[in-house]
Formats: structure tokens, C-alpha cells, sequence
């Protein structure tokens, strides 16, 4: 393979797993403020299959070719004019341009150099791209979008999965009372992460179990048993529903109105600020990772199906380069 071109996974048209193909494309080339990295290991989430179907981020993406991918993890192989925060060897790990193209399933991508915070040093590369997308959306949805304080009590729906298992340990970081909802064999795990109390969602509706909550974070939402709309029955009045994977309706907003509490949709941003402190907080063992399955960039198809199939503890990873 030639110095201009890199291994890059391609969907050429919407459709299933099958649709993602490893081929030869051209290698990127940072611009000024941007750096060049070597992909190691690339994070699969929910948006990314999503996308590959014609739903999730495609309306910004727009119509195929394109690569997917918004984690990575890596090393800088070279750095744009301007870039004074970073250096050619360091590594790093982001959630560059989201919601835009960031290409993550091939071995090189570029992106702004304040996109990117340095790895957490505790981390490999495959533990450390399963952070920034999940980590992210569960930081801002708490920190930025909630303000959760010690003493609320929080409740985190799908708390089993990557973004889930974060929250529930940000929300007991920042002090909270933390209820989560999974099945029954990952309460022993989420009471290691920090949850309080853990609700079987198999036998259990939530809201017959959970009173007097001050922040919903919601990542399953009403196209799931209306998970949403079910929230605001849990929350105390003025409390507050962060709907993540679905935002929030019209039908929604009526009914938190009517119930006097807030609903807010909510997006991921690019924040490598944020990730700074997420990875202090790994390094400092207040934070775990969970990857339950990696697989090589060749076998992204069976990844993405893998993860359509539900039921994953933490992430799934796609492994690019040693």
C-alpha cells in the first residue's frame, strides 16, 4: 500500500451489516489547527448502525459513500500549522466532529487538535476508544445539561450499556442517590459501579419502583415502550427528563408540562476538555471501562451485528492497528 492511501471501511449504499467493506481510500491530510492520527482501535455505539441504515446521523452524513465512526483512539502521526497542544508520538483519544464525518473506522483520521485529549495513561487503546462518545453524552447530559449536585436522586435507564454504565458512575462521582434499570444479572456489577438501587426492567415497571427523582436520564426513549413518557412519573415536581436517543415531542413536552416537570432533548458535542477530566478520573480508579467484544476492522459488519442484538455490558471495539 502506498504512503497516500489507508485501509478505511466503506458503505457505498444504506442497508444491513453487509453493507460495510474494507477498501483502499485516500489517507487524509490535516489542514492548519488540525492533527493527523493513527487510528489503534475505533468504539462502536448505537448512532453508528443507526447511520449505516439510513437512520441515526444519515441526514447530516448524507447520501453513501461514506466511513463511519466517531470514537477513536490513537497516536498523532503529524501535526497542522498552529497546533501547539500537541506533538507527533502522543496519545490521544476523541469523539471528533459529531455529529459530521470523522471517519473513525480507518487507520488515519484528522481533526482540530482541541478535539482530542491525551489517553488516559491507566488505558489501552481499545479500553480507551470505548470512552469518548458514551463518556461524553453521559458527562454533559449530567454535568452540563442537569447540573446534578450530591444529594439528588438520579435514575439511568439501559445503565448497562456504554453510555449507562458511565452515567452511573458520574452521577455516584458527583454525589447522587443512583438508581439504574437492566436485568437482574448486571445489579451485582452497576452496585460495583455505584448504583444504590437496581430495578429489573424484565419484571419490574420503573415507575412502580422509583419516587421523588430529581434527573431522568433516558437512553432507551418512547420508541421503546415509551421509556420517556413513562420518566416523568418518577421525577419530583420541577424535576428534569434528559431524553438522549430520541429527544423530545411534541406530545412530550405537552405531557411534562402537564405533569410540572422540564424535558429536554440532548446531542453529544466534541469536548476535549471534558475528556481531559474524564480521563483524570479513570487514571485516578474513580471510572472503569467495560468492553465486552473487539473485533478487526475487517469484521466491522460483524460488529454492528452484534450490537443490534442488544443486551451488550459496556462496548463494543473494533481493533485497526497494534
Amino acid at each position: 500500500m502506498s504512503a497516500d492511501m489507508m485501509r478505511a471501511v466503506v458503505q457505498d449504499g444504506f442497508g444491513g451489516p453487509e453493507a460495510l467493506r474494507v477498501r483502499q481510500v485516500a489517507r487524509p491530510v490535516p489542514l492548519p489547527t488540525e492533527v493527523l492520527v493513527r487510528v489503534h482501535a475505533a468504539g462502536i455505539n448505537p448512532v453508528d448502525w443507526k447511520t449505516r441504515g439510513g437512520a441515526g446521523m444519515a441526514g447530516v452524513l448524507g447520501e453513501p459513500p461514506f466511513t463511519l465512526g466517531w470514537d477513536v483512539s490513537g497516536v498523532v502521526e503529524e501535526v497542522g500549522f498552529g497546533v501547539t497542544t500537541l506533538k507527533a508520538g502522543d496519545e490521544v483519544y476523541g469523539m471528533p466532529w459529531f455529529p459530521r464525518a470523522a471517519n473513525a473506522y480507518s487507520e488515519f483520521v484528522t481533526a482540530p487538535a482541541r478535539q482530542w485529549a491525551r489517553k488516559p495513561v491507566t488505558l489501552d487503546h481499545v479500553h480507551a476508544a470505548a470512552v469518548p462518545l458514551a463518556a461524553l453524552t453521559a458527562w454533559q447530559a449530567l454535568v452540563d445539561t442537569a447540573g446534578v449536585r450530591a444529594g439528588q436522586r438520579v435514575l439511568v435507564t439501559a445503565a448497562a450499556g456504554g453510555v449507562g454504565h458511565f452515567a452511573v458512575q458520574f452521577a455516584r462521582h458527583l454525589g447522587a442517590h443512583v438508581i439504574a434499570t437492566a436485568s437482574a444479572a448486571r445489579h451485582p456489577w452497576l452496585a460495583e459501579l455505584g448504583a444504590n438501587e437496581s430495578i429489573d426492567y424484565t419484571t419490574t415497571r420503573f415507575e412502580d419502583a422509583a419516587k421523588d427523582v430529581d434527573v431522568v436520564i433516558d437512553l432507551v426513549g418512547d420508541a421503546h415502550d415509551s421509556t420517556s413518557t413513562r420518566s416523568l412519573k418518577v421525577l419530583r415536581p420541577g424535576g428534569l427528563l434528559v431524553a438522549v436517543p430520541a429527544g423530545v415531542s411534541p406530545e412530550l413536552a405537552r405531557a411534562a408540562e402537564a405533569a410540572g416537570v422540564r424535558a429536554t432533548p440532548f446531542l453529544v458535542e466534541p469536548d476535549g476538555a471534558a475528556l481531559t477530566a474524564i480521563a483524570g478520573l479513570i487514571d485516578a480508579g474513580e471510572v472503569a471501562v467495560e468492553v465486552e467484544e473487539t473485533f478487526p476492522l475487517e469484521q466491522a459488519g460483524a460488529a454492528h451485528a452484534r450490537g443490534e442484538a442488544g443486551r451488550t455490558r459496556g462496548k463494543l471495539v473494533l481493533t485497526v492497528a497494534d
